[in-house]
């Protein structure tokens, strides 16, 4: 089941995002931007099995950037989960959202092109996005020679 976060999945989330920054794979998160930026984030959890309790296996983020711009970050997938969807799923919850606010485009930075353009995103360059989109990146250990692709989905396109 995908839902919003809560306070309860902050560490599960921190571990998971961890986990996957370890191995190059994205950008990890302290603590305490997941508290500063929790109402970004949704999570696959199974409540079949355990209800409000189930562990977090899955977790995806819609960050509002600017009018009519929102970035997906901080997608991940417990590695005995992918392949099930529930990566897509997640994005497609936080597109969802985007849609909601207003916000007709939607970019990534991902190692993970060919995942996103199945959902409809497309290559762009990066400089085209705003400059306040890397302020991030100036965090990251690969900064500046980051090899992340840029993709945008944009409704209607």
């Amino acid at each position: 089941m995908i839902r919003s976060a809560r306070m309860a999945d902050v560490k599960a989330i921190y571990n998971l995002l961890h986990y996957f920054a370890g191995k190059g794979l994205l950008l990890g998160r302290s603590l305490s931007s997941l508290y500063d930026q929790l109402r970004d984030f949704k999570v696959w959890a199974d409540t079949g099995t355990l209800g409000d309790e189930a562990p977090v296996l899955g977790v995806c983020a819609l960050h509002i950037c600017w009018e009519n711009l929102a970035e997906i970050r901080s997608l991940a997938v417990a590695e005995a989960e992918q392949g099930k969807g529930l990566g897509s799923q997640l994005v497609r919850a936080c597109l969802a959202e985007a849609e909601k606010f207003g916000i007709n485009r939607v970019f990534t930075l991902t190692y993970q092109p060919e995942f996103f353009k199945k959902l409809g995103f497309r290559p762009i360059d990066k400089n085209e996005l705003p400059h306040k989109v890397w302020s991030d990146c100036i965090q990251c250990p690969k900064f500046p020679d980051c090899n992340e692709e840029a993709l945008v989905w944009e409704r209607g396109a």
